[in-house]
């Protein structure tokens, strides 16, 4: 077949010419065969690469990549995936596996939130949760206790928000164990406590446990209407003894203690679930998980993103975030630090490491489950 051979003899030539040299070859190929240009093309680009090609944009990152992605989020946390990006400088130096090598870190360092998104998408939506309030009004030290300035923005560290979680189950009924929360507004520095019942007898040890462990002194806290907070000993331990003011928020207004009521779903909810526990020992092995474990972890490597702009658009908010920073980020940069205390934060954080204090959370979790189910004794001594 002349059409077939003459084709055969141009294709190769065709495909090493110039683009000018190409449409050249093209002209003569319609005045010889009387072909369309389009027709001309086809019949020149049919057969030259071997293979069909693939549809979609070209692919960037290996599979391995990706793999390595999905168990640095389940390492890390979870987290979203703009915390991911900001969080990889500091967690990949400690992320071993034999599979991991500098190319897939490059490839993992080099992808953006979008594309963290794109991949994890999918693979992140076997995982859901629900909510559950046992917070009561004490209306006797709502005139004692003043509101917290509604316009008022911490801009240095200090000004803290508490609130409690119960960790009752489907029941509020009877003793069972609280967390109480106390985030930074300024850093995003939260700690944690366990404690048996919400009277004044387990707070007030919660709290003096927390100001203790805190790396600079509070100023402020905030708390909403609860029993908990609205009484007269804590009241006086937190005014007279620890010359720390307390504030309130409005009632029903959860928004007046945001920074805390997100954390006690990250911070609590995340790491201990839903379910009832009522017996007292428990107090012990969730504070040994939240002070030696979770919240080094949290404080130290888990990037947060901060609101610094909030516009209403129609009947929608619209915000914009900072570049996510850890909370010990966030203190080094405010500059509020003695230098003794810098210093020994810094010990602190150089002491640690991220993928080993994941590998022991996740350790003690599981016997913390096991305690719960029988098949483990408490075997713990450890002081809140």
């Amino acid at each position: 077949d002349f059409k077939a051979t003459y084709i055969e003899a141009v294709r190769e030539r065709y495909h090493r010419s110039r683009k000018s040299e190409k449409s050249a070859i093209l002209d003569e190929i319609c005045s010889i065969l009387g072909l369309s240009r389009k027709h001309a093309i086809k019949m020149v680009s049919q057969g030259y690469k071997k293979g069909p090609k693939a549809s979609g944009r070209t692919k960037q990152y290996s599979d391995e990549a990706v793999i390595h992605l999905k168990k640095l989020w389940h390492i890390m946390g979870r987290i979203n995936s703009k915390k991911m990006v900001a969080a990889f400088p500091f967690w990949l130096d400690f992320y071993e596996h034999k599979d991991f090598n500098d190319q897939i870190k490059t490839e993992i360092l080099s992808m953006s939130h979008s594309t963290i998104d794109r991949y994890l998408t999918k693979y992140r939506s076997q995982f859901a949760r629900s909510k559950r309030t046992g917070t009561k009004r004490a209306k006797r030290y709502l005139q004692e206790i003043p509101l917290k300035d509604l316009g008022s923005k911490a801009k240095k560290p200090g000004h803290f928000q508490a609130d409690t979680v119960a960790h009752c189950g489907t029941s509020l009924s009877g003793t069972f164990i609280w967390t109480l929360t106390m985030t930074d507004e300024a850093t995003g520095w939260t700690e944690n406590r366990a404690c048996f019942g919400k009277h004044h007898r387990s707070i007030i040890p919660a709290f003096d446990s927390i100001i203790r462990k805190l790396p600079y002194k509070p100023y402020c806290i905030n708390t909403d209407n609860g029993t908990e907070f609205m009484n007269e000993n804590l009241h006086e331990y937190l005014s007279e003894e620890r010359k720390i003011e307390l504030t309130r928020s409005r009632a029903y207004r959860k928004n007046d203690n945001a920074y805390a009521e997100q954390k006690n779903f990250t911070h609590v909810r995340e790491v201990f679930g839903y379910r009832r526990y009522d017996k007292q020992e428990l107090v012990f092995v969730m504070n040994n998980i939240y002070m030696n474990y979770f919240n080094l972890l949290a404080n130290f490597f888990i990037p947060q993103a901060k609101a610094i702009e909030v516009k209403r658009v129609g009947s929608k908010y619209k915000r914009k975030y900072d570049k996510p920073k850890t909370p010990y980020q966030r203190l080094l940069d405010s500059g509020t630090l003695s230098a003794y205390e810098k210093s020994k934060l810094e010990e602190v954080y150089l002491s640690l490491n991220p993928i080993t204090l994941r590998k022991e959370l996740n350790l003690e979790l599981r016997k913390f489950n096991k305690i719960l189910t029988g098949k483990l004794k408490y075997r713990y001594q450890f002081a809140a």
